[in-house]
Protein backbone atom coordinates (compact mmCIF):
# COMPACT_ATOMS: atom_id res chain seq x y z
CA UNK A 1 0.00 0.00 0.00
CA UNK A 2 2.81 2.78 0.57
CA UNK A 3 4.71 1.68 -2.95
CA UNK A 4 1.54 2.37 -4.35
CA UNK A 5 0.66 5.29 -2.32
CA UNK A 6 4.20 6.71 -3.49
CA UNK A 7 3.79 6.10 -7.13
CA UNK A 8 0.23 8.08 -6.93
CA UNK A 9 2.52 10.56 -5.70
CA UNK A 10 4.90 10.44 -8.12
CA UNK A 11 2.32 11.09 -10.90
CA UNK A 12 0.61 13.62 -9.65
CA UNK A 13 3.44 15.55 -9.55
CA UNK A 14 4.32 14.64 -12.98
CA UNK A 15 0.79 15.59 -13.55
CA UNK A 16 1.61 19.31 -11.70
CA UNK A 17 4.85 19.66 -14.01
CA UNK A 18 2.80 18.35 -17.26
CA UNK A 19 0.83 21.57 -16.32
CA UNK A 20 3.88 23.92 -15.15
CA UNK A 21 5.50 23.03 -18.43
CA UNK A 22 2.43 23.88 -20.67
CA UNK A 23 1.67 26.66 -19.06
CA UNK A 24 5.23 28.42 -19.55
CA UNK A 25 5.09 27.41 -22.76
CA UNK A 26 2.11 29.68 -23.01
CA UNK A 27 3.80 32.17 -21.22
CA UNK A 28 6.27 32.37 -23.61
CA UNK A 29 4.35 32.65 -26.73
CA UNK A 30 2.46 34.97 -25.51
CA UNK A 31 5.79 37.36 -25.43
CA UNK A 32 5.95 36.27 -28.46
CA UNK A 33 2.96 37.07 -30.05
CA UNK A 34 3.37 40.53 -28.45
CA UNK A 35 6.75 41.38 -29.29
CA UNK A 36 6.69 40.24 -32.82
CA UNK A 37 3.05 40.81 -33.64
CA UNK A 38 1.94 37.75 -34.45
CA UNK A 39 -1.72 37.33 -34.67
CA UNK A 40 -1.43 33.82 -35.26
CA UNK A 41 0.65 32.71 -32.01
CA UNK A 42 -1.79 34.54 -29.95
CA UNK A 43 -4.58 32.48 -31.25
CA UNK A 44 -2.49 29.49 -31.12
CA UNK A 45 -2.17 30.33 -27.06
CA UNK A 46 -6.10 31.13 -26.91
CA UNK A 47 -6.94 27.74 -28.45
CA UNK A 48 -4.71 25.54 -26.11
CA UNK A 49 -6.19 27.32 -22.65
CA UNK A 50 -8.58 24.56 -22.75
CA UNK A 51 -5.44 21.61 -22.58
CA UNK A 52 -4.98 23.66 -19.10
CA UNK A 53 -8.18 23.75 -17.59
CA UNK A 54 -8.39 20.08 -18.63
CA UNK A 55 -5.33 19.59 -16.19
CA UNK A 56 -6.56 21.43 -13.25
CA UNK A 57 -9.92 18.91 -13.06
CA UNK A 58 -7.61 15.74 -14.17
CA UNK A 59 -4.99 17.04 -10.97
CA UNK A 60 -8.59 18.34 -8.80
CA UNK A 61 -9.78 14.81 -9.17
CA UNK A 62 -6.30 13.18 -8.23
CA UNK A 63 -6.04 15.07 -5.13
CA UNK A 64 -9.45 14.45 -4.18
CA UNK A 65 -8.60 10.45 -4.58
CA UNK A 66 -5.91 10.33 -2.75
CA UNK A 67 -6.76 11.85 0.31
CA UNK A 68 -10.31 9.74 0.30
CA UNK A 69 -8.80 6.67 -0.25
CA UNK A 70 -4.95 6.96 0.91
CA UNK A 71 -4.81 8.51 3.90
CA UNK A 72 -2.08 10.08 4.01
CA UNK A 73 0.57 10.58 6.70
CA UNK A 74 0.76 14.44 7.50
CA UNK A 75 3.64 15.18 5.15
CA UNK A 76 2.37 13.54 2.04
CA UNK A 77 -1.00 15.47 2.95
CA UNK A 78 0.76 18.61 2.85
CA UNK A 79 2.56 17.76 -0.98
CA UNK A 80 -1.46 17.24 -1.61
CA UNK A 81 -2.37 20.34 -0.13
CA UNK A 82 0.11 22.50 -1.51
CA UNK A 83 -0.96 20.47 -5.31
CA UNK A 84 -4.29 21.66 -4.75
CA UNK A 85 -3.43 25.48 -4.20
CA UNK A 86 -1.00 25.08 -7.04
CA UNK A 87 -3.27 23.88 -9.53
CA UNK A 88 -5.12 26.64 -9.34
CA UNK A 89 -2.61 29.55 -9.49
CA UNK A 90 -0.96 27.69 -12.87
CA UNK A 91 -4.67 28.21 -14.76
CA UNK A 92 -4.97 31.47 -13.49
CA UNK A 93 -1.72 32.48 -14.77
CA UNK A 94 -2.27 30.41 -18.55
CA UNK A 95 -5.37 32.62 -18.44
CA UNK A 96 -3.20 35.84 -17.86
CA UNK A 97 -1.18 34.69 -21.15
CA UNK A 98 -4.43 34.31 -23.07
CA UNK A 99 -5.26 37.86 -22.02
CA UNK A 100 -1.96 39.39 -23.03
CA UNK A 101 -2.47 37.19 -26.53
CA UNK A 102 -6.06 39.21 -26.61
CA UNK A 103 -4.87 42.34 -26.04
CA UNK A 104 -2.09 41.49 -28.64
CA UNK A 105 -4.35 40.82 -31.44
CA UNK A 106 -5.92 43.94 -30.47
CA UNK A 107 -2.92 45.81 -30.71
CA UNK A 108 -1.92 43.96 -34.07
CA UNK A 109 -4.73 46.17 -35.95
CA UNK A 110 -3.09 49.68 -34.89
CA UNK A 111 0.15 50.60 -35.60
CA UNK A 112 2.73 50.38 -33.04
CA UNK A 113 2.31 52.86 -30.05
CA UNK A 114 6.40 52.90 -29.16
CA UNK A 115 9.12 50.82 -28.97
CA UNK A 116 8.35 48.06 -26.27
CA UNK A 117 11.21 48.52 -23.28
CA UNK A 118 9.61 47.87 -19.92
CA UNK A 119 6.85 45.81 -21.10
CA UNK A 120 9.63 43.08 -22.31
CA UNK A 121 11.71 42.88 -19.31
CA UNK A 122 8.81 42.83 -17.15
CA UNK A 123 7.38 39.63 -19.12
CA UNK A 124 10.46 38.01 -18.53
CA UNK A 125 10.84 38.52 -15.00
CA UNK A 126 7.85 37.00 -14.60
CA UNK A 127 8.26 34.23 -16.86
CA UNK A 128 11.52 33.65 -14.80
CA UNK A 129 10.02 33.80 -11.39
CA UNK A 130 7.26 31.22 -12.90
CA UNK A 131 10.30 28.36 -14.02
CA UNK A 132 11.85 29.19 -10.57
CA UNK A 133 8.85 28.61 -8.33
CA UNK A 134 8.09 25.22 -10.31
CA UNK A 135 11.55 24.56 -10.01
CA UNK A 136 11.78 25.37 -6.28
CA UNK A 137 8.73 23.38 -5.89
CA UNK A 138 10.03 20.33 -7.69
CA UNK A 139 13.24 20.66 -5.26
CA UNK A 140 11.57 22.14 -2.36
CA UNK A 141 13.76 24.45 -2.75
CA UNK A 142 12.87 27.04 -0.10
CA UNK A 143 15.63 29.27 -0.29
CA UNK A 144 15.03 29.45 -4.07
CA UNK A 145 11.35 29.51 -2.85
CA UNK A 146 12.24 33.09 -0.79
CA UNK A 147 14.18 34.38 -3.77
CA UNK A 148 11.37 34.63 -6.22
CA UNK A 149 9.23 36.07 -3.04
CA UNK A 150 12.04 38.61 -3.25
CA UNK A 151 11.67 39.38 -7.25
CA UNK A 152 8.15 40.04 -6.76
CA UNK A 153 8.48 44.25 -5.11
CA UNK A 154 10.97 44.64 -8.35
CA UNK A 155 7.87 43.29 -10.37
CA UNK A 156 5.57 45.76 -8.85
CA UNK A 157 8.30 49.00 -9.27
CA UNK A 158 8.49 47.91 -13.06
CA UNK A 159 5.10 47.53 -13.67
CA UNK A 160 4.77 51.54 -11.96
CA UNK A 161 7.42 52.46 -14.00
CA UNK A 162 6.16 51.35 -17.34
CA UNK A 163 2.82 52.70 -16.49
CA UNK A 164 3.97 56.12 -15.75
CA UNK A 165 5.61 56.40 -19.22
CA UNK A 166 2.19 54.91 -20.39
CA UNK A 167 -0.10 57.80 -19.08
CA UNK A 168 2.32 60.35 -20.60
CA UNK A 169 1.20 59.10 -23.94
CA UNK A 170 -2.03 59.16 -23.11
CA UNK A 171 -1.89 62.51 -21.90
CA UNK A 172 0.07 64.36 -25.08
CA UNK A 173 -2.18 62.44 -27.58
CA UNK A 174 -5.70 61.17 -27.02
CA UNK A 175 -5.43 59.47 -30.06
CA UNK A 176 -2.81 56.95 -27.79
CA UNK A 177 -5.28 56.21 -24.71
CA UNK A 178 -6.73 53.27 -26.32
CA UNK A 179 -3.06 51.24 -27.18
CA UNK A 180 -1.64 52.86 -23.97
CA UNK A 181 -4.82 51.51 -22.21
CA UNK A 182 -4.14 47.69 -23.64
CA UNK A 183 -0.27 48.28 -22.95
CA UNK A 184 -1.33 49.42 -19.25
CA UNK A 185 -3.48 45.82 -19.00
CA UNK A 186 -0.37 43.89 -20.58
CA UNK A 187 1.29 45.18 -17.57
CA UNK A 188 -0.98 44.11 -15.39
CA UNK A 189 -1.12 40.46 -16.57
CA UNK A 190 2.37 39.73 -16.37
CA UNK A 191 2.39 41.61 -12.67
CA UNK A 192 -0.26 39.26 -11.79
CA UNK A 193 2.09 36.00 -13.20
CA UNK A 194 4.60 37.05 -10.59
CA UNK A 195 1.77 37.72 -8.34
CA UNK A 196 0.91 33.85 -8.86
CA UNK A 197 4.91 32.27 -8.75
CA UNK A 198 5.20 34.27 -5.45
CA UNK A 199 1.74 32.17 -4.44
CA UNK A 200 3.65 29.03 -5.68
CA UNK A 201 6.84 29.83 -3.78
CA UNK A 202 5.17 30.45 -1.00
CA UNK A 203 3.19 26.66 -1.30
CA UNK A 204 6.55 25.48 -1.81
CA UNK A 205 7.68 26.71 2.27
CA UNK A 206 4.49 25.45 4.28
CA UNK A 207 5.28 21.77 1.66
CA UNK A 208 8.76 22.15 2.54
CA UNK A 209 8.58 23.27 6.29
CA UNK A 210 5.06 23.13 7.33
CA UNK A 211 5.12 27.24 7.88
CA UNK A 212 2.41 29.34 6.61
CA UNK A 213 4.23 32.64 5.34
CA UNK A 214 1.65 34.21 3.25
CA UNK A 215 0.43 37.45 5.30
CA UNK A 216 3.00 37.04 7.71
CA UNK A 217 5.91 38.78 6.07
CA UNK A 218 8.13 36.68 3.03
CA UNK A 219 11.51 37.52 4.34
CA UNK A 220 10.71 35.51 8.09
CA UNK A 221 13.27 32.25 6.92
CA UNK A 222 13.71 31.50 10.27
Amino acid sequence: MLRHFDREIDQLKELLLRMGALVEDQINESIRALLDRDSAIAQKVIDSDTAVDQMELDIDQHTIELIATMQPAAVDLRFVAAAMKITPELERIADLAVDVCERAMELNAEPPLKPLLDIPRLARMAQDMVRQALDAFVRRDTALARQVIDRDDQVDLLTEQSFRELLTYMLEDSRNISRAIRLTFVNKYFERMADGATNICEMVVYLAEGKVIKHSGHHDAE
